[in-house]
C-alpha cells in the first residue's frame, strides 16, 4: 500500500491538521495527492544560510552520449527517497540508487532504450512510482517496486532495494504498450511522467508528437495489475462522437486518492493544437480534469477547463489533492492551476466547483471553417496568477532605437483580443504563452497554514495559421515551431517573441513565484524568480526573473525551495517570499526539488541537468544540501541574499545592459558579413 504522509482532521470552528511523522518524500509530487508539501522543519528561514554541498552526483550520460544527443535531453527528474535510497531516472530511463548521505551511487539499471528515435519532447524522464505489496511476504522480492514509463514506450517493474526486474510482472519485468496505430516515426508516441499507483492498479499516461496530424494516436490511459501487470482497463478520454481528431493524452503527473480509490487525469488538447474544425463542440473530456475509479476505470466525474481548444493550453499540472477550510468546514478539494494562471478548485467527490466558475464571451472569427466556443470558464474567487493580456505599450525597453520598436511592431501587427484570442493567417499574441502561467512542475500546497504556492511563466507566443498550399514549401525561420497539421486546411508555426538582441520582448519578470491565500481569495506575494546570469551574454545577472516550468517544494521549515533556468537552487521566506540563499549548481536546476530526513539531518536535493529547448548548458547531475556540521566551513556553493522579494525593477542595471547590447550588436554585424563573405 502506497504510504499518505498527511493526515487531516476538524475542529469544531478551523481545520486542526495532525500531520504523521512521514519524513520522507515517497511520491513524484511529495504525496501521492501531489501537495509538495514537507512536514520537516529543520531547516528554517534563520538558518537557511548556513547550507552546504553535500554532494554532486554525476549520471555519466555527459561523457559517455555524443554532444547532439545530449542536446536532445531534458532532466526533468525529482529523486523519490524510499528504501534508504534516493531513486530517480535520467533522460534515457536509466534507473539510479544513490546513498542518501553521500550520494555515493547503490544500484543501476538501463533499459537500454532506442537513441534514435528523436523523440517529440525530447529524452526525458520526470521520475518514477513507488509501490508496496502489502500482500507479498516482508523478505519477499520485488515486494518493494520502482515502476516507470519509458521513451520507447514500455512500462518496467523493478525491485526498489536492488533494481532487479520484477521477473513476475508482465515479461522479465516489463510489457510493452500496443499503440493501436503506425506512427509517423518512432519518436511520436512516448512516456514522460511517472505512472499513478492504488489499491494494486498502475495506471499510465503517454505523451504525442503536437500538429502533426489530425489523425494523431489516441491518448488512451492504460491500466495494469501492479502485481502480474495483466491489463485492467483502459480509458480514452476524448469524447469522439463522429470527429476527427486524436489526443487528449495525459502527459503530465496524474495524482491518487486511495481512500476514495480514485485516480484524476489532468488531460490535453485534441488534435491539431490550433484548428479544430473537424471537431466541432467542447471535445469532452479533452483540457480537463477527471477522476476515474482506480480499479475499473469508470468515469466519475469531469470537469473541462478549455472548451473546444485551439492555444494549446492543455492541463500540464498534476492535480493538488488536498482538504481545504472554505470558512464552511473542512473539505476535500482537488487544486487545478492552468497554463492560463487560473485556479480551479473542485470538490473531490463532484468535481463541481468550490467557488462560482462563470461562462464568459471570448473573442470570435476564428479562421476558416474554425468552430470555436462563444465562451470560456473563469475562476471568480482565487485571483488570477499571472496577467493575461498584453500591448505595446508591455514591450520590454532598453535603450531609444534597440529593441523596442521592434518588439512594438510584433505585437502591434498581430491579432490580439486578449485570453483566447483565435490563432489567424495574420498571427496572433498568445499570453500567457503555451507554456505559461504554471506548467508540468505543478503548485505546492501547505495544508497548516492553507497558502497555495505556484511558479509562472510570462512570455508571448506569435502563433501563425499557414494556408495548406502555401504549408509545401513553407521554410520555416530559425527558432519557429513548424506543424503540418495534416488533414486541416492549415499548417501552423509558433514562436516565442524576442527582441533583436535575443531578450523577451515583454517586461519582466518573466518567472515569478505567487503565494495564494485560497479561502480569502487574494494573492499574498509575489516574487521574481531567476536572473539571466546563466542565459545572458557576459553572464550578467539582472533579476528580471526566467521562465519556470518547473515546480517547488513547501515545508513546515516556512520555506519555499526551487529551481529555475539559472543555475541556482533557491530558497524562500514561505511568509514574505524574500529570497534568502542559494545554491549554485553546475547547471540549471530544470526540475522540482525534493526534501528529506537521513541519520537526523535534513537535505534538500534537485536534478541539474538543463533544458535543450530552453536553450540551456546541459549536465546530468543531481545536487543535495544539508546544514553545516560542527566546525565545518562554509560552502563556496552556497549563497545568502539580502535583498527583498517581489518585483524588480530595472534602474542602473540597464548602464550594464546597454554594454551588453553594444557587444552582442557588434557580434551581429561581423556575423552578418561573414554570411556575406560566404
Amino acid at each position: 500500500m502506497l504510504r499518505t504522509c498527511l493526515r487531516v482532521s476538524a475542529g469544531l470552528a478551523l481545520l486542526l491538521f495532525a500531520v504523521r511523522p512521514c519524513l520522507a518524500w515517497e511520491s513524484w509530487g511529495g504525496d501521492i495527492g501531489g501537495s509538495r508539501f514537507s512536514p520537516l522543519r529543520e531547516i528554517t528561514p534563520d538558518n537557511v544560510g548556513q547550507l552546504v554541498r553535500a554532494f554532486e552526483y554525476h549520471t555519466g550520460d555527459l561523457t559517455a552520449r555524443p554532444p547532439e544527443l545530449m542536446r536532445r535531453t531534458k532532466f526533468q527528474a525529482t529523486p523519490l527517497f524510499v528504501e534508504d535510497s534516493l531513486i530517480f531516472c535520467s533522460p534515457f530511463n536509466e534507473v539510479i540508487a544513490l546513498d542518501p548521505g553521500t550520494g555515493v551511487q547503490k544500484w543501476r539499471f538501463d533499459p537500454k532504450i532506442a537513441t534514435n528515435q528523436r523523440p517529440a519532447n525530447r529524452y526525458v524522464c520526470r521520475g518514477v512510482t513507488h509501490w508496496i505489496d502489502d500482500q507479498a511476504h516482508r523478505d519477499a522480492v520485488c515486494r518493494s517496486r520502482i515502476f516507470m514509463g519509458t521513451n520507447d514506450v514500455r512500462l518496467i517493474a523493478l525491485d526498489a532495494k536492488t533494481g532487479i526486474p520484477c521477473a513476475d510482472f508482465g515479461k522479465g519485468g516489463e510489457i510493452k504498450l500496443e499503440i493501436g496505430m503506425g506512427l509517423d516515426w518512432p519518436g511520436e508516441f512516448q512516456i514522460t511522467s511517472p505512472p499513478a499507483i492504488g489499491r494494486g492498479v498502475v495506471v499510465i499516461g503517454s505523451a504525442i508528437g503536437d500538429n502533426r496530424r489530425v489523425d494523431a494516436p489516441s491518448g488512451v490511459v492504460r491500466a495494469f495489475d501492479a502485481r502480474s501487470g495483466e491489463p485492467r482497463w483502459t480509458f480514452e478520454p476524448l469524447q469522439r462522437d463522429g470527429i476527427e481528431a486524436g489526443h487528449a493524452n495525459v502527459w503530465a503527473p496524474m495524482s491518487v486518492d486511495e481512500t476514495r480509490g480514485l485516480v484524476f487525469l489532468p488531460t490535453s488538447s485534441p488534435s491539431p493544437d490550433f484548428w479544430g474544425g473537424r471537431r466541432p463542440g467542447n471535445n469532452e473530456h479533452a483540457n480537463s480534469v477527471i477522476a476515474l475509479r482506480i480499479e475499473t476505470g469508470e468515469l466519475v466525474w469531469a470537469f473541462q477547463t478549455v472548451h473546444h481548444d485551439a492555444w494549446d493550453y492543455d492541463v500540464a499540472a498534476q492535480p493538488t489533492l488536498t482538504t481545504i477550510d472554505t470558512g464552511e468546514g473542512p473539505r476535500d478539494v482537488v487544486i487545478q492551476p492552468t497554463k492560463q494562471g487560473f485556479v480551479f478548485v473542485l470538490d473531490r467527490d463532484t468535481g463541481k466547483p468550490v467557488w462560482p466558475v462563470e461562462e464568459r464571451a471570448v473573442p470570435q472569427g476564428g479562421a476558416d471553417g474554425e468552430a470555436l466556443s462563444p465562451t470560456q470558464p473563469f475562476p471568480t474567487h482565487v485571483p488570477v496568477l499571472t496577467s493575461q493580456t498584453i500591448s505595446p505599450d508591455d514591450a520590454l525597453s532598453l535603450l531609444p532605437g534597440l529593441g523596442r520598436s521592434a518588439c512594438e511592431r510584433q505585437f502591434a501587427e498581430a491579432r490580439n483580443e486578449g485570453l483566447f484570442t483565435p490563432p489567424s493567417v495574420q498571427g496572433t499574441l498568445e499570453f500567457p504563452f503555451t507554456g505559461g502561467g504554471v506548467n508540468w512542475g505543478s503548485a505546492a500546497f501547505d495544508p497548516v497554514n492553507q497558502i497555495l504556492y505556484a511558479n509562472t511563466s510570462r512570455a508571448a507566443h506569435l502563433i501563425r495559421l499557414i494556408p495548406r498550399a502555401e504549408a509545401a514549401g513553407f521554410n520555416p525561420p530559425p527558432g519557429h515551431d513548424f506543424g503540418q497539421q495534416r488533414g486541416a486546411p492549415f499548417a501552423m508555426s509558433r514562436v516565442v517573441v524576442m527582441s533583436p538582441l535575443g531578450l523577451l520582448c515583454n517586461k519582466p519578470p518573466w518567472g515569478e513565484m505567487v503565494a495564494v491565500d485560497l479561502r480569502g481569495g487574494k494573492i499574498l506575494w509575489r516574487s521574481t524568480v531567476g536572473t539571466t546570469e546563466d542565459l545572458a551574454p557576459l553572464g550578467m545577472p539582472l533579476p528580471w526573473g526566467a521562465p519556470l516550468v518547473n515546480g517547488l517544494a513547501v515545508t513546515a521549515g516556512g520555506l519555499v525551495f526551487t529551481g529555475a533556468m539559472d543555475a541556482y537552487l533557491r530558497a524562500f521566506d514561505a511568509r514574505s517570499g524574500k529570497e534568502l540563499w542559494q545554491g549554485r549548481l553546475p547547471v540549471p536546476g530544470v526540475a522540482n526539488p525534493m526534501t528529506y530526513l537521513w541519520k537526523g539531518e535534513q537535505y534538500v536535493a534537485i536534478g541539474a541537468g538543463g533544458h535543450s529547448e530552453a536553450g540551456t548548458s546541459i549536465g546530468d547531475s543531481v545536487v543535495a544540501f544539508r546544514l553545516a556540521r560542527l566546525g565545518e566551513a562554509p560552502s563556496l556553493w552556497s549563497r545568502t541574499i539580502d535583498r527583498p522579494g517581489g518585483r524588480f525593477v530595472a534602474g542602473s542595471a540597464l548602464i550594464t545592459l546597454a554594454i551588453i547590447t553594444l557587444v552582442i550588436a557588434s557580434l551581429r554585424c561581423r556575423r552578418r558579413r561573414r554570411i556575406k563573405q560566404s
